[in-house]
């Protein structure tokens, strides 16, 4: 066995016995909080950021985030955004970036209006720092990442590399997952989304996780096993986060990751020789297959709900009245508050107290797209033009980056069901603008 093949069975091993120890004992896990700070800082002092070192521990951190706060072990509650940018700009200082970020400049520009009208608009009864900052915490560290990594150089194995740094903390998340979520059969009564099934966390942004979880194991198996043993490996985790993901009955995040993995076999398939394309045939035979076979085996433990959840049905097989669980009326109110206020919008985070004013209930808004627009106006629609059409006009001249689509689309697809309440959709995009290239490794 080779010492990479070695080294990475250590590490997978670590990091499923972490999901353990921490199910046991959980204050491990502000210990484990702590470590990644900590050692973050070490490495990346130690290093210079000589290899973009806070690139990979950047990852670590959005991988982590959704399992520390489901653990109570997160720093602060939004630890990972302010970890991220924090970190992002300990890299600018060492290594610069790049002179043609200026879009992101803009970006970030774009957003400033809707802060200052933030201050005009919302109550006085309102914590001004801390609502604006929740709500602006997510595109700014899009904006900080995007600047980070234009253009940036790297290869393709370093890129594999970053995203198994990203998903060594979902396996722990896994782990931990299987021994928290108790008997289906017992928690089951209907097609709703579980906490039950999702660590006690809110099942939305454990599937959001675990859908980029499963699409890394998933390109591990193309790319990152060259021997039975690490394809079996990575088989296992790929289709144990798919079931873990699955029985949440979050549907946004699952559905995210397998359009994900789609676009890559579909990019890799026009990309490819005829050998390659044989190639690619059947491995895309044997991933349905596995699919198939996971979702067989989540009908059966679920007793048929899951079939009804992904068909829109109720427990009883009826069809729901709403197809997006309410979210298409705090849709309509964001389009009112656009229509409002169409040049510079409503403010940022003035949208929930309009909301809470008309029902009396505290309602957040799951769409980036709408809020963006509603709280932004026009100038957040530009924004939005910035961040969507950029790794387009990059690929042009950036061909070898395979999956430069699929974090595209996990940006898109995940800001409309999830909002940026993680980190996740704003590091992954920020990767879309990488400059890949090969080496000998590689090929």
């Amino acid at each position: 066995m080779k010492t990479e093949d070695k080294k990475y069975i250590i590490l997978i091993a670590i990091h499923v016995l972490l999901g353990v120890l921490i199910f046991l004992f959980r204050p491990i896990a502000s210990l484990y909080s702590a470590a990644i700070l900590l050692l973050g800082i070490y490495y990346v002092l130690k290093s210079g950021n000589k290899n973009n070192e806070v690139l990979f521990v950047s990852a670590y951190i959005v991988g982590s985030e959704v399992f520390l706060r489901m653990t109570g072990g997160s720093i602060l509650y939004e630890f990972s955004k302010y970890g991220v940018m924090i970190f992002l700009l300990f890299g600018m200082f060492y290594s610069g970036f790049s002179k043609n970020a200026v879009p992101f400049w803009i970006y970030l520009l774009l957003l400033l209006p809707g802060v200052i009208v933030a201050t005009e608009t919302l109550n006085l009864q309102t914590d001004l720092r801390t609502s604006i900052a929740f709500n602006i915490s997510g595109p700014v560290c899009l904006g900080i990442a995007s600047i980070y990594n234009y253009n940036r150089k790297i290869t393709f194995s370093q890129l594999n590399n970053i995203l198994l740094t990203l998903g060594l903390p979902i396996v722990t998340t896994m782990v931990y997952l299987v021994l928290y979520t108790p008997d289906l059969k017992e928690v089951l009564t209907g097609t709703g989304s579980n906490g039950e099934t999702s660590g006690g966390f809110g099942p939305n942004q454990v599937a959001t996780i675990l859908g980029i979880g499963m699409f890394i194991f998933f390109s591990r198996l193309i790319f990152n096993s060259k021997n039975k043993l690490i394809f079996i490996l990575n088989l296992i985790i790929a289709t144990n986060i798919t079931y873990r993901g699955l029985v949440t009955f979050s549907r946004g995040g699952m559905i995210t990751g397998f359009v994900m993995i789609v676009i890559l076999l579909i990019f890799l398939y026009f990309n490819s020789a005829s050998s390659g394309k044989y190639k690619l045939n059947m491995l895309f035979v044997f991933m349905s297959v596995v699919f198939i076979f996971t979702w067989l085996y989540t009908s059966m433990q679920t007793s048929g709900l899951i079939d009804k959840r992904y068909a829109n049905q109720d427990a009883m097989g009826r069809v729901k009245e709403s197809r997006f669980t309410g979210r298409e009326e705090i849709l309509a109110s964001e389009i009112d508050a656009f229509m409002d206020s169409p040049i510079l919008g409503i403010g940022v985070a003035k949208g929930l107290e309009i909301r809470y004013e008309k029902t009396g209930e505290i309602v957040t808004s799951h769409n980036e797209i709408s809020r963006t627009i509603a709280e932004h106006g026009m100038l957040g629609i530009i924004a939005l033009m910035i961040v969507f059409f950029t790794p387009v006009f990059l690929y042009l001249d950036n061909k070898q980056h395979v999956y430069i689509f699929c974090f595209l689309i996990f940006w898109l697809l995940t800001i409309n069901h999830a909002a940026m309440r993680i980190a996740a959709p704003a590091f992954v995009y920020s990767l879309s603008l990488l400059k890949v290239s090969f080496d000998k490794t590689d090929l």
